[in-house]
C-alpha cells in the first residue's frame, strides 16, 4: 500500500489519528473510572452507584445513539458528523474536571463523554474499512494498539497527573488534545479514498469484488433475518459485554483484594506494574490478530481473541488476596490482547461478513442491538460488587465466554465478501466463492 506515494501520506495520516482515536475511545470509555472511582468515593463518600449511574445511562443512550452515528455517518459521511462530536467531547471533559463536588455537572458530563467516544470507535473503523480491504486487518491492529496503550500509558499517566497535578488539570489537557485531534481530522482526512482520487489499499484499480452497482443499504429487516447478523450480535456482544466490565472494575477488583500491606493499594502498589509489563508483551497482539485475520481469515481470528479473554478474566476470578506474581503477569497479558484485539476483531468480521460497502450500513444495527446488553455490563459488576459476590461476577462473565465461543465455531463456513481482493494463504486450492 506504500507503492502510492498519495495513497501512503493518507495511510499514515490515518494510523496515526486512528490510534489516537482508540487510546481515548478505550480511556474515556470507561477506563478512567478507575481514577475516578477511588478519588470521588474517598474526596465525596459517593457511591459505587452513583459514580457508574451517569456511565450506565450513557450506555442505554448509546443503544439509539450508536444507529443514529451509524446513519449519520452513511448519509452525511464520516468527517462531518465525527469532528463535532469530538469538539463537545473535549468540552465534556473540561465539564469534569470543573464539577468539583457538583454531581450534576460531573453526571451530565460524564454522561456526554460516555455517549460522544461512540463516534471515535465507529469513526475508526469506517474510515479504516473505506480505505482498505487487502491490508484491512493490520491496519486495525495498528490503531487498536491505542486501546491497550490506555490502560497502561494511560492509566499510568492519568494516575501520576492525579496525583501531581489533580483531577482537574488532568481532564482540561484531555479536552484540549480532543479537541485538536478534532480539527486535525477535519483537515487531513478523506472519507475514502475514491474522494481523492485514489482506491483501496493504494491500488490501481476498482476492487474485484465489489460490483459498481451493487447496494450499500442494508435494511433492519434484513439484519434481524439474517443468521449472520445474529451469530456477529451474540459472539461480539458477549465480548463487548466482558471486556466493558473487566475494564471498569478492574481498579476496584485489586483494591478489594488489598491486605495492611499494600499501600496505599494493591492496584496503585502492584497492579498497574504488572499491568505495563503484560502491555509490552501484548500489545504486539493487536497487530498479529490483524495478520491472521489478513491472512487466515476473520472466524479464526475471532476463535483465538476469544480464548486470550481467558487470560483476563480466570486470573481476576481466582486472585487470591494479596495478589500472585504469575496470576497477575498473565491478567495483564490477557488484558492487554483483549483491550487491543477486539477493537481489531469487531469491524473486521463485519466487513468480512458484509463486505466494505454494506459494512457501516450493517454495523449500525448490529453494533445497536448489541448496545443493549452491553449498557448493563458496568452495572453487573457494581451490583455485584455491594452485594459482596464480586468474585462471582467474574465466573459469570467466563460462561458467556463459552457461549461466544461455540457461537463463532458455527461462524466457521461463512464466506468473506471481499474474498477476492485479500491475500488468504490457500494451500493446493482456489477460494469456491467468486467476486
Amino acid at each position: 500500500m506504500f507503492k502510492n506515494k498519495k495513497f501512503a501520506r493518507y495511510s499514515i495520516i490515518f494510523m496515526i489519528l486512528g490510534v489516537i482515536y482508540m487510546f481515548f475511545y478505550s480511556g474515556l470509555q470507561n477506563d478512567h473510572i478507575n481514577i475516578l472511582q477511588p478519588y470521588l468515593k474517598s474526596t465525596y463518600g459517593w457511591t459505587d452507584l452513583q459514580i457508574t449511574n451517569p456511565v450506565t445511562y450513557g450506555s442505554i443512550v448509546v443503544i439509539v445513539f450508536y444507529l443514529l452515528c451509524g446513519t449519520a455517518f452513511v448519509k452525511f459521511g464520516v468527517r462531518k458528523f465525527m469532528v463535532p462530536c469530538m469538539i463537545v467531547l473535549g468540552l465534556a471533559c473540561i465539564g469534569l474536571a470543573l464539577a468539583g463536588d457538583n454531581y450534576i455537572v460531573y453526571a451530565i458530563s460524564l454522561f456526554v463523554v460516555r455517549v460522544l467516544v461512540v463516534p471515535l470507535q465507529m469513526g475508526g473503523f469506517m474510515l479504516c474499512a473505506n480505505w482498505f480491504i487487502k491490508y484491512r486487518g493490520r491496519v486495525m491492529g495498528v490503531i487498536t494498539a491505542g486501546s491497550p496503550l490506555f490502560s497502561v500509558v494511560g492509566i499510568n499517566v492519568l494516575t501520576r497527573l492525579a496525583n501531581s497535578v489533580g483531577i482537574r488539570s488532568s481532564y482540561i489537557v484531555i479536552g484540549i488534545i480532543i479537541c485538536l485531534i478534532a480539527v486535525l481530522t477535519a483537515v487531513f482526512m478523506k472519507d475514502k479514498p475514491e474522494d481523492a482520487g485514489l482506491y483501496p489499499d493504494g491500488s490501481d484499480t476498482p476492487p474485484v469484488s465489489e460490483g459498481a452497482e451493487e447496494s450499500e443499504d442494508v435494511t433492519f429487516k434484513e439484519i434481524i433475518t439474517d443468521k449472520r447478523a445474529w451469530q456477529l450480535i451474540i459472539s461480539y456482544g458477549i465480548l463487548q459485554f466482558v471486556i466493558n466490565a473487566m475494564m471498569a472494575y478492574m481498579a476496584v477488583r485489586y483494591i478489594s483484594l488489598s491486605t495492611e500491606n499494600d499501600i496505599p493499594n494493591l492496584f496503585v502498589s502492584k497492579a498497574i506494574v504488572y499491568l505495563s509489563i503484560g502491555a509490552i508483551l501484548g500489545i504486539p497482539m493487536s497487530y498479529v490478530l490483524g495478520w491472521i485475520d489478513d491472512k487466515l481469515g476473520s472466524m479464526k481470528a475471532s476463535l483465538i481473541l476469544n480464548i486470550l479473554f481467558l487470560f483476563a478474566v480466570v486470573p481476576l476470578a481466582i486472585m487470591p488476596k494479596g495478589g500472585n506474581t504469575v496470576l497477575m503477569l498473565i491478567w495483564a497479558f490477557g488484558v492487554a490482547c483483549m483491550t487491543g484485539g477486539l477493537p481489531t476483531m469487531h469491524p473486521c468480521v463485519t466487513s468480512y461478513v458484509y463486505g466494505r460497502k454494506k459494512y457501516q450500513a450493517a454495523n449500525r444495527w448490529i453494533m445497536t442491538i448489541q448496545a443493549i446488553p452491553f449498557a448493563f455490563s458496568v452495572a453487573y459488576m457494581a451490583a455485584m460488587n455491594q452485594i459482596g459476590k464480586l468474585t462471582e461476577a467474574y465466573y459469570g462473565l467466563l460462561i458467556l465466554l463459552a457461549i461466544s465461543f461455540i457461537t463463532i465455531l458455527t461462524m466457521l463456513k461463512i464466506p468473506d465478501a471481499n474474498e477476492a481482493d485479500r491475500d488468504y494463504i490457500k494451500e493446493n486450492k482456489t477460494s469456491s466463492y467468486q467476486a
